[in-house]
């Protein structure tokens, strides 16, 4: 299946260190080699790259690894293909506007003929993938049910997590979503996350030796969470999700949880 990776801090952070972990997983030291992405949400705005290489041996992962691009949400994918062809349109992660907002999508897992029984409205994809259809049918869900941005953001999580217990029951569906507010994390059978506050101190990368200390990059106010499929690094302790749990985080912490 894909690996994923996502990030959420309280000030504008620097991915490198995580995208270069995940990225050796894209072919090097597993098999997700048919295609990455990513996406840094800054304020309103978002970046995107996403390529159909493998992103161990692509020019453009490479580049994002040399550069210090901050942000406060981070969503990133690295593809083991099962539906839909090796296309760029394919690729996650997924991006749609709401509200006038931009809604990210990510997901690890695989849900046959889902187009079948999960009937879409204003959002439809652009290529071939059950991951994106799941997207769009999550957004016509949300949009149905609020045309406007909710004033009560509870109802909202608890909308999606009502909706995430459709698609666990079909099958595996792990997924980060984000609507540049927070970043919701859904655990149908494996997925990791960790948070990074004061005292800060040194992590070892699991896939290639590289080691950041974060005493050197960080403020002592600082927080920073990482989720990903499997844990990036070997000398922290990651948080196993379980399985049909939902996170949902701002800032760096973790606001709600559904289970």
């Amino acid at each position: 299946m894909c690996q994923l990776m996502g990030m959420s801090a309280n000030v504008p952070t620097d991915a490198r260190f995580s995208f270069t972990g995940l990225v050796e997983r894209a072919g090097r030291t597993d098999v997700h080699k048919d295609g990455w992405g990513i996406t840094f949400y800054q304020g309103k705005g978002v970046q995107d790259f996403r390529d159909l290489q493998a992103g161990s041996q692509c020019d453009v992962a490479q580049f994002l690894k040399q550069q210090c691009i901050k942000s406060d949400i981070v969503v990133s994918h690295i593809r083991q293909a099962n539906v839909g062809a090796l296309t760029l349109e394919n690729t996650h992660p997924f991006r749609r506007e709401m509200w006038g907002e931009n809604w990210t999508f990510a997901h690890n897992g695989q849900l046959n003929d889902i187009d079948t029984v999960l009937p879409l409205g204003r959002f439809l994809p652009v290529g071939a993938t059950d991951s994106e259809h799941i997207f769009c049918w999550l957004l016509d869900q949300i949009y149905h049910q609020f045309p406007t941005r909710p004033a009560d953001t509870n109802a909202l999580y608890t909308l999606i997590y009502q909706l995430r217990e459709r698609l666990h029951a079909y099958d595996v569906c792990n997924f980060l979503l984000s609507d540049g507010h927070v970043l919701i994390a859904h655990c149908s059978n494996n997925l990791h996350w960790i948070t990074r506050r004061a005292p800060f101190g040194p992590a070892l990368l699991k896939d290639i030796q590289v080691t950041v200390d974060f005493s050197d990059e960080t403020t002592p106010n600082d927080v920073v969470t990482v989720i990903a499929t499997q844990p990036l690094t070997t000398n922290e302790t990651w948080q196993q999700m379980q399985p049909g749990e939902m996170v949902v985080f701002a800032a760096g912490e973790r606001i709600a949880e559904f289970n």
